[in-house]
């Protein structure tokens, strides 16, 4: 193991969150290993209690490691990239990269539209929506939690029962004959309240990232308002840039 160099104007900690990201880069260390120990780290490199802590929590942080009550600190699994230049629906993208992917139906209700909504999918006063929240699993774990907003108009005869386990864009090209063209995403960190915290199995307040899309028809008619917030710890996404 690569040692501390005290005499670096890099602070301590950062550098031992360094020696440990470039042991799991290099396959010294696998997913799901245990890294040494705080009493082992700070032996080795001759550093205090509180320094290694500090690496090791900025790690957990950012989902580099993972803690286990009583059993120690480990490595966690690389996270899923999402591509940002295609437009797919979650449960396509996952199965295209060869994830298991599961969906719990948390709410399924028509509502009439806020102002808000109206404004989004450029509905009249009084018009109606979908509302559906679901709870997106990838290999097993939570990994969303998503709010989708369908104008009524277009998909009268929607029901929980035609979405249950099913991909929503696969149920609205083939029930209803919506195929969408076009969408406009934005992207934010947020901290996860305590319902969604008990929902995706972290802890409350931690880091996450919220997407909000706006997708339209061919006709430029917008048929769909989504807000997911997905695991920061489980989440990353990929750009290709071309000049």
């Amino acid at each position: 193991m690569k040692k501390i160099d005290k005499d670096s104007p890099i602070p301590l900690y950062y550098q031992l969150k360094d020696i440990i990201c470039e042991m799991i880069e290099d396959d010294e260390l696998q997913p799901d290993d245990p890294i040494p120990s705080e009493r082992e780290l700070c032996e080795q490199h001759d550093i205090s209690r509180m320094t290694v802590n500090k690496a090791i929590t900025s790690l957990v942080t950012e989902g580099i490691l993972y803690r286990e009550q009583g059993k120690g600190t480990f490595v966690a699994k690389g996270k899923e990239k999402h591509s940002l230049s295609s437009l797919l629906g979650f449960t396509e993208e996952m199965q295209q990269r060869g994830l298991d992917v599961f969906t719990k139906q948390i709410s399924f209700r028509k509502k009439m539209a806020t102002k808000w909504l109206q404004q989004e999918l450029a509905l009249d006063k009084d018009q109606e929506v979908f509302e559906i929240i679901r709870l997106r699993y990838v290999s097993g774990q939570p990994f969303a939690l998503e709010t989708a907003y369908l104008p009524v108009f277009l998909c009268k005869q929607l029901t929980a029962e035609k979405l249950e386990g099913k991909s929503l864009y696969e149920v609205l090209n083939r029930e209803f004959g919506i195929q969408m063209d076009y969408a406009y995403q934005t992207i934010e960190p947020v901290a996860v309240n305590d319902y969604e915290s008990e929902l995706l199995e972290v802890k409350q307040g931690a880091l996450a990232l919220l997407f909000s899309r706006r997708t339209y028809l061919k006709s430029n008619v917008p048929m769909e308002v989504t807000k997911a917030i997905y695991r920061g710890d489980r989440y990353k996404f990929e750009i290709t840039l071309r000049r």
